[in-house]
């Protein structure tokens, strides 16, 4: 797992304006977790945790995020009828966590309710799930069913922030030196 990738993929999370950061790792063998450790060890005082939700054979579906975002986020009574809706536990962030892993691991189609767990506004997770292809507004990091000015916004933000990062980097500074 290099620093370009993580920059590449999570600079608005490690920035703290987006709760949770994708991207698959590809891997030839499974010393990936030994770096998985190694950042969570480094980045647990501000705040970021790295874990990888679906393991295969050469990759890895790898989730970074700030578990203080995410409970505030799960907290949104529109979040919470979308995850009681798919069967979470939503007894806690870490519990939802787990039952995401689960869904990915065991259901047949993809849990579109993992926005949620992203940051997107619950709304447009909801428009997404029931109706993925119509009614959408705009297309950015996600689909956009409402508030279309503050998304735009956001993907603006999202983009400057990766730019930034991805700039500094170069520059020399550490991901440590980075991480907010």
């Amino acid at each position: 797992m290099s620093d370009y990738q993580l920059v590449r993929y999570c600079a608005p999370t490690l920035a703290g304006i987006k709760t949770g950061s994708l991207f698959t790792l590809h891997f030839a063998s499974e010393d990936f977790r030994q770096d998985v450790s190694a950042f969570n060890r480094s980045m647990r005082k501000k705040g970021i945790r790295i874990i990888p939700l679906k393991v295969s054979d050469t990759y890895a579906l790898i989730y970074l995020y700030r578990p203080d975002m995410l409970d505030k986020d799960l907290k949104d009574p529109v979040a919470v009828n979308i995850l009681k809706r798919f069967g979470y536990s939503i007894s806690s962030p870490d519990r939802c966590v787990v039952d995401l892993v689960r869904r990915l691991n065991s259901s047949p189609v993809f849990p579109h309710e993992i926005g949620l767990f992203l940051g997107y506004p619950p709304a447009d997770v909801d428009g997404f799930i029931n109706n993925p292809n119509e009614g959408f507004y705009e297309t950015g990091y996600w689909k956009v069913y409402s508030n279309v000015e503050s998304a735009r916004l956001a993907f603006r933000r999202f983009k400057e922030c990766t730019e930034e990062y991805d700039r500094k980097l170069k520059e020399g500074r550490t991901l440590e030196q980075l991480v907010v």
